[in-house]
């Protein structure tokens, strides 16, 4: 593999020229949760050339940078890629010595904006590097010529054992038409397993790879093998490779390490253990997890250090995974989402990657690929890219072979294939009917439905108790007979383990799936419920399932829906001469509006399911209900299946959309589709779903619509432009209303917003847009990014707009210039709330405060403001122009000091009425001069709230003494002070000395949080007794 290649597959942006490094381009490596490189160090080491590595391991060599004494010869320089160098570098030159040696090379090689990373890098992680002794390195081990000819015989058995990887006819039974591709991204993890990690600069001891089942651990676990042997494979440190799966392990009786290992064809006991004395050197693969059959033990008493004692399998690799046994060596772990909750209690400290099979544009070119004639490519191409479920399924190497051969057998019937593949469960309907005609001849009918049966709910049981492999008695169980194992496994439906006796697995874990599914809608006439029914916990989590595919579990749910498709339903019944019952439907609708009764608004679980179901009728009446929505679109399958979905919803009234980087990443992949047509089609897909989402803001769609608010969201130039500019092509014409253009349109919405989102030049013109429009009173932006000129744009454009009410900003920094636009808008509410204002903003902040002309509602809460730039903030309030009727400064870093400034303006200002000073310090002194303010008949505060303010119960005599004299005061919070009984009573007995006891509320303080809006609004005022806000214990309440 090239270097360009594999720096392309590691995302990673090099420069044009890599000679030239003086540029001021920033480069970067963004870390993907399935990236082998993440928190790795030198990762700039990718940036060279090919030439260029190869340069820099000359010099390594040629100035004798490492000690003679390593063995480290020029072969095995010269083939390690530049992860292998770096951990050859970080290995073996200790501390910051391998940074030192490295940049030295480098800035031989004129490379000064790679040094310049070192140097930042070195910086960042030397505090934290590992010590100097600790790094440095045994010798190699000394090897008779015996034992090396043993290792090489090893090395050609392993090489013998693991040729099949590359073989194109890999599965299933050698099919001529199976094209084995490379996945692009599995292949950039190879060199990357064992890159050091920050910020001890050490390589991990436990690598976890992850992956659904099929999508490629065992064939990674295999390649990385046969690269070992081929000494391609950090030939620098690992002498010795054994690979395990958990089959081997299941024996009975006991065995020890030593022995296991000499049975992988070392035949010398003393070459054991001398292999054994240097675990440093020493890399061991663990698979196969689910076919373990003994379980895991966990407690440390019972786990071993001695390679050489006899254990039980399962003791054997508890003591290895948790680091009991031979803690120096090396692990790679293969598992599945099931198996690994119970791996992940032993091991400590792994690194983390995930297999994440095929990425969309190579599943089009494996389509592409395997369909030679242009015109039926083309019609699969475009049946591929409106079915986002089917390409999410063809993930997986093997599933995407299984569609393309079922699409092959349906076009040979000069049939549509959208009519004859209603679904994608159909898909792997199709499929398995091509295998059942065997498995009908071979059982007689009457006894067939039986067997069915039974094969459906050893599967369905199985994925419940996350069980993959069976033995003859599970199968007696459910009355399954030898000859129905036999015909399954005649078809390779079945798979019979390697020497594990009567035990076997479903030869693909999406049969077992299938299989799970139909049995929940099998037909029994002899039965009074003539079907299985499910409960709806059942349900609940089969929806669930359909989601978390990419991370757990299973699309038994997926395909339960599928089957309850009537189209696809009459597939089964006529492939494989089975009655179906679909009662479990009308139970599913009920589930599905009881998850809207219970407030679970997010549909990521629960559009996928309703996509695939696919009948009009059905998603309508089980969307009928729902109000609100909240949408993740993190790729373009969430995208459809939004659009689906949403074009059939009625009744919405509030909108949540969360738009991740992600999204963008699959909507313009690193890599576009090599085919500009290919694109083009795509492209006209992808806008007709946008059009779709963009309908629901229609006024005639969603008449009650109010709010929308978009979220944790990256609103880039790129992406609006693509839903306003580029859509506006000739090309598109039918496609031209765009998100923003429709907001604007809708005569309904009344609030729009944006959390946790980056807004670009493009979203925010578009936003203004939006929020121009008349019946729009409301926006919210919560943590939102944007340049100094878009908040200047935003801003300003918001200080024209007559119909906007109110304004909330959060965990923004709209700068000083916007903050001022604002105050002099037409805005009756404004919360500025955590955005980096300061003392020395609040000058600017009163001047423009004191010409505002409407505002009714300020909060700067959570800036720091201090006592020094509060005083102008509460000057400005003594001439304001405006009816400010609540201030909120929450949490301003204020103290005592500033109470001496607020006296006067409290008295002066009649409009004022609702003031928050919660999570100030302003203690004892303060109350006592806040007290004064109050008392002054012209203070007109109804709301005064004080939580957390660090007052005692030293103060509560004069705070008593007010509130009997103060009659307009309704509302006090008095929350989280340490006022405890002593306060209270003092409270208690003033209030009856001044008669006012019954005039008086105690209510316990509610630790329900509140949204943004309800926070600036403040507490509201009800009747004309005085409510006392607290956090004291309930038995305190009756003491009034």
């Amino acid at each position: 593999m090239s270097e360009v290649n594999q720096r392309s597959r590691l995302h990673l942006n090099p420069p044009s020229n890599s000679s030239d490094l003086t540029s001021t381009q920033t480069w970067t490596h963004t870390p993907s949760l399935d990236s082998p490189c993440a928190n790795g160090v030198m990762v700039y080491m990718s940036y060279l050339s090919k030439t260029e590595l190869l340069t820099f391991k000359e010099l390594l060599m040629e100035k004798k940078f490492l000690p003679d004494s390593l063995g480290i010869t020029w072969q095995q320089l010269y083939r390690a890629n530049w992860a292998e160098v770096v951990h050859l570098l970080v290995e073996y030159l200790p501390g910051a010595l391998a940074w030192n040696v490295a940049r030295e090379i480098l800035e031989k090689m004129n490379q000064r904006r790679i040094c310049s990373l070192l140097q930042e890098e070195l910086e960042d992680i030397l505090p934290t590097l590992e010590p100097m002794d600790s790094c440095l390195r045994k010798t190699p081990l000394s090897l008779t010529k015996e034992e090396r000819d043993n290792i090489r015989e090893y090395k050609r058995l392993v090489m013998g054992k693991n040729f099949l990887v590359c073989d194109s006819t890999v599965w299933p039974g050698n099919q001529a038409d199976f094209l084995y591709i490379n996945v692009r991204n599995h292949e950039a993890i190879l060199p990357c397993l064992f890159l050091p990690r920050s910020p001890q600069g050490r390589q991990p001891k436990i690598v976890v790879v992850h992956g659904i089942p099929s999508i490629g651990k065992t064939t990674l676990a295999r390649k990385t093998m046969l690269m070992w042997a081929h000494n391609e494979f950090y030939a620098h440190k690992f002498k010795f490779a054994f690979y395990f799966h958990c089959r081997e392990l299941n024996w009975v009786g006991e065995r020890s390490f030593s022995e296991l290992i000499e049975g992988q064809g070392l035949r010398s006991q003393a070459l054991v253990s001398k292999i054994l004395s240097r675990p440093d050197q020493l890399l061991l693969l663990l698979d196969g997890f689910e076919e373990l059959t003994s379980s895991l033990i966990t407690r440390p008493a019972h786990l071993v250090e001695d390679w050489n004692q006899k254990l039980p399998g399962a003791v054997l690799l508890s003591s290895l995974l948790s680091k009991r046994m031979l803690p120096e060596a090396t692990l790679l772990i293969m598992v599945r989402p099931t198996s690994w909750r119970g791996v992940k209690v032993l091991v400590k400290h792994p690194s983390h990657v995930t297999l994440t099979g095929f990425r969309r544009t190579e599943t089009l070119n494996y389509l592409r690929l395997y369909f030679k004639d242009r015109m039926k490519r083309n019609q699969v191409l475009d049946f591929a890219m409106t079915n986002t479920i089917v390409l999410s399924m063809c993930r997986v190497p093997v599933v995407c072979w299984m569609v393309c051969r079922c699409l092959r057998k349906v076009m040979q019937k000069m049939v549509n294939l959208t009519e004859a593949c209603p679904n994608a469960t159909s898909l792997c309907v199709l499929y398995l009917a091509t295998l059942f005609p065997t498995i009908c001849k071979k059982l007689s009918g009457s006894n067939y439905q039986k067997q069915l049966e039974g094969v459906c709910r050893l599967a369905a049981e199985g994925v419940w108790d996350l069980k993959s492999v069976f033995d003859k008695t599970d199968f007696q169980l459910v009355k399954v007979d030898e000859a129905t194992i036999d015909a399954f496994l005649q078809v390779n439906i079945l798979r019979k383990l390697e020497d594990q006796g009567d035990r076997y697995v479903f030869a693909l874990f999406i049969f077992q799936e299938f299989f799970g599914a139909l049995f929940y809608v099998l037909f029994f006439p002899q039965r009074i419920i003539y079907y299985h029914p499910l409960s709806q916990v059942c349900i609940q989590d089969l929806i669930a399932m359909s989601r978390s595919r990419e991370n757990c579990e299973t699309q038994m749910g997926l395909f339960l829906f599928g089957l309850l498709n009537e189209a696809c339903a009459g597939i089964v019944m006529r492939s494989f001469k089975c009655r179906l019952a679909l009662g479990n439907k009308r139970k599913a609708i009920s589930v599905i509006t009881l998850l809207n009764d219970y407030g679970c608004y997010d549909c990521s679980q629960l559009f996928p399911c309703l996509t695939e179901i696919g009948e009009e009728s059905f998603v309508c009446s089980a969307l009928e209900s729902y109000q609100k929505v909240f949408l993740k679109l993190g790729s373009l399958k969430d995208l459809q299946l939004s659009a689906i979905c949403l074009r059939r919803c009625r009744g919405l009234e509030k909108v949540e959309l969360t738009l991740s980087r992600a999204f963008y990443q699959d909507l313009w992949p690193d890599s576009a589709d090599p085919t500009p047509s290919t694109q083009l089609r795509e492209n006209k897909i992808v806008f007709s779903w946008w059009e779709d989402i963009c309908s629901v803001f229609e006024s005639e769609t969603n008449e009650d619509l109010e709010v929308l608010m978009v979220t944790d969201s990256i609103l880039e130039a790129l992406f609006i432009q693509i839903v306003t500019t580029t859509l506006q092509k000739p090309q598109f014409a039918c496609c031209i209303k765009t998100l923003f253009r429709v907001l604007s349109e809708n005569q309904h919405l009344r609030q729009l917003g944006a959390e946790h989102t980056k807004l670009g030049e493009e979203a925010v013109k578009s936003l203004c847009i939006a929020l121009n429009h008349p019946r729009v009173f409301c926006s919210v932006l919560k943590n939102c990014e944007a340049t100094f000129r878009d908040w200047i744009l935003l801003t300003s454009s918001l200080q024209r707009n007559s119909h906007l009410k109110a304004v909330l900003l959060t965990a923004s920094a709209p700068n000083i210039f916007g903050v001022k636009y604002l105050l002099l808008s037409y805005l009756r509410e404004l919360m500025l709330e955590n955005c980096n204002l300061t003392e020395d903003s609040c000058q600017e902040i009163a001047h423009s405060l004191s010409h505002s002309k409407l505002l009714t509602h300020l909060s700067l809460a959570e800036n720091d403001l201090k006592d020094e730039g509060s005083r102008h903030i509460w000057n400005a309030l003594k001439d304001l122009m405006c009816p400010l009727q609540r201030l909120v400064l929450r949490q301003c870093s204020l103290t005592s000091a500033c109470c001496e400034y607020m006296t006067s303006p409290l008295k002066k200002n009649k409009s004022l009425q609702s003031l928050d000073l919660s999570f100030n310090r302003l203690m004892d002194k303060g109350v006592t001069l806040l007290c004064k303010a109050l008392e002054d008949t012209d203070c007109n505060l109804l709301v005064l709230e004080l939580e957390q303010c660090w007052f005692t119960s030293a103060s509560c005599s004069t705070l008593a003494s007010t509130l009997c004299r103060n009659r307009k005061l309704r509302y006090l919070d008095l929350s989280k002070n340490i006022i405890r009984i002593k306060g209270m009573l003092t409270l208690a007995l003033e209030f009856f000395r001044y008669g006012r006891a019954e005039e008086v509320l105690l209510s316990k303080k509610s630790n329900k949080s509140l949204d943004m809006y309800t926070r600036l609004k403040g507490p509201e005022v009800e009747g004309d007794h005085l409510k006392i806000v607290e956090d004291w214990n309930s038995c305190y309440h009756n003491m009034l």
